[in-house]
Formats: C-alpha cells, sequence, structure tokens
C-alpha cells in the first residue's frame, strides 16, 4: 500500500480548560487546568491515519526555539521524523481555550510550521505515495504558493483539501487552483456555508462539488456528516458522547476517512467510521486519541 504524504503543522497545543467562559476584556478568571501536547492539524490528521495501520508521511517543518524543542522531543518519542530540514525560525504554538460545553477557541501564533520552501518539495517520495492532505492554513501563508505548484506537478495523487474557517484570507485565484486540481474537500458546515454564501448544507455541497468535480464532505456537529459525490448525498448519523472538547475533531475525522478509503472502504462506510473516531476525540482530553481508546473502538 502507498503512503498518504500529510503537508501540514505540527505544533504544541497549549490546553486551557476554563470554569465557566472566556473572559471579558478586563475579567479576571481562574482556570481548571491547563497542559501542553502536540497538535496542529497535519500532525492530528497523521495521528488518525496512523491509529488504522496505513502508511503516511508527516511533511511538517519543525523550527527552533521553546515550542520547537518540545515538538521535536515529543516527534523523537513516537519514532517520526520529517524529511524537512529543521528551519532557522522559531515555531509558534497553538492557545486552546475550552469552556465547559467542550467548545474551543483558538488563538494561534504562526511561526515555522505553516511555511514551505519550494526545495522541500524536491526530496517527497514520490514513488510512495498516492494520496496527500493539505490544510487551508498553510495556503494562505505567503509560501503557499509553493504548496499549490507541487500539487499542480503532481496531478495524479488523490488530494484531500481541509480549508477551515479562514477560507477568504487564501488568495482566490490559489483556491481556484486548488480547485482545479479535483480536490476531495472537507469542511464544517459553517465553513461550508461560508464558502458558498448558500443557506443549507445540501446547496453548499453542490456548489462547492461544481468547482472541483468531486467528493464534499460536510461535518455536522451532534448531527453527523453529510456527503455528496455528484451523484449521491446521504447524512450518516453521529454516535453520541459526552463532549469533553471538540479540539481535533475535524482533523481525526478526515485523517479517519482518507485511511479507510485507502483501506478499501466505501465513502459511506469511511464516514461512519470517521464519525465513531470524532466522537470519541470529542469524549477526551486534546485533540489526540490514546491507543487504548482507539483499539476498545474495534475498527482494526
Amino acid at each position: 500500500m502507498k503512503k498518504i504524504l500529510v503537508i501540514g503543522s505540527t505544533v504544541v497545543d497549549v490546553i486551557v480548560n476554563l470554569v465557566n467562559h472566556l473572559p471579558k476584556t478586563g475579567e479576571d478568571v481562574h482556570i481548571k487546568s491547563q497542559h501542553m501536547s502536540l497538535g496542529g492539524c497535519a500532525y492530528n490528521v497523521s495521528d488518525s491515519i496512523r491509529h488504522f495501520g496505513v502508511p503516511y508521511i508527516l511533511f511538517s517543518p519543525v523550527g527552533k526555539g521553546t515550542y520547537g524543542n518540545f515538538v521535536r522531543e515529543e516527534l523523537k518519542k513516537r519514532g517520526i521524523t520529517s524529511p524537512i530540514p529543521t528551519p532557522d525560525r522559531e515555531n509558534g504554538c497553538c492557545y486552546c481555550f475550552v469552556e465547559d460545553t467542550g467548545e474551543r477557541t483558538f488563538m494561534s501564533y504562526h511561526g515555522a510550521e505553516y511555511l514551505f520552501q519550494k526545495e522541500w518539495f524536491d526530496l517527497v517520495p514520490l514513488n510512495e505515495i498516492d494520496t496527500v492532505y493539505i490544510c487551508g492554513l498553510e495556503i494562505e501563508e505567503t509560501t503557499g504558493e509553493h504548496v499549490v505548484e507541487f500539487l499542480e506537478k503532481n496531478r495524479n495523487l488523490n488530494l484531500f483539501f481541509a480549508p477551515g474557517p479562514r477560507l477568504n484570507r487564501i488568495r482566490p485565484e490559489l483556491l481556484e487552483r486548488l480547485y482545479g486540481l479535483h480536490p476531495i474537500l472537507h469542511l464544517n458546515e459553517t465553513e461550508a456555508l461560508t464558502a458558498s454564501s448558500t443557506s443549507s448544507t445540501a446547496e453548499a455541497a453542490r456548489w462547492l462539488f461544481s468547482k472541483t468535480g468531486n467528493s464534499v464532505l460536510i461535518t455536522l456537529g451532534d448531527r453527523g456528516c453529510y456527503f455528496f459525490d455528484g451523484n449521491a448525498e446521504e447524512t450518516i448519523a453521529p454516535v453520541p458522547v459526552v463532549p469533553v472538547d471538540t479540539i481535533g475533531a475535524g482533523d481525526s475525522h478526515i485523517g479517519a476517512v482518507m485511511a479507510c478509503l485507502k483501506q478499501g472502504d466505501s465513502l459511506s462506510e469511511a464516514v461512519q467510521k470517521a464519525n465513531l473516531v470524532s466522537s470519541r476525540v470529542v469524549g477526551t482530553s486534546g485533540a489526540l486519541l490514546p491507543d487504548e481508546a482507539f483499539e476498545k473502538l474495534g475498527l482494526v
């Protein structure tokens, strides 16, 4: 089986569990707890793929400084290395504020982990991969052009694109070029409605399909996941869960979808399994599902 190339960031998530709510300007509040964990869209996605035993390459810059050192050491403990040499720039981090409801608010400092040099893509072992994941955060950066150029040179690769909440920050010309590569899109409901300027999930999916000519997956939170492949449409029911936090839910979902499709599942079957995985992530603190929790799902 060929590998999935996961392009994107690996960062430190500083997770702050709030007592009740985000503070207002000038308000002093106490917190329940805080801790640091590996995170970042690409790393979270790669960890979900790993659980299924599907081979992958994490193509993620790891910079210098306190946060870069933390990421490097944590990856080393897990036996993970990136082909990319260490950039001469500090890594950033993501502050994740979690409310009692489990909803999260992010404040990010972008560093080396989001910037990709053109020559790095010469290090990709093209003969080993057939699938690529990208996130919108890397595309919106000044070096996003290099990522798109790599994909345009390798149109034979199956492309999965998770635009994220900042789709309007990507240059329209660059976004159109990405759509022209026929990616499978993975968005949440708010992102899909915003991107399409429509008022319903079905309308949004059809508008996005008209851009890409490929399947569109729209996660609906506690209402499951909807997909449209140009012919069929289906809403896959959610798996009930008591939420702890929603950090990494979308990342774990698309990682599971890609892994299951690689293993021969239909899109409907892949989404069903992905719903189960992401529900367990929502019921866990942080973005990563422990190995023992994944094993209990009975998916492999």
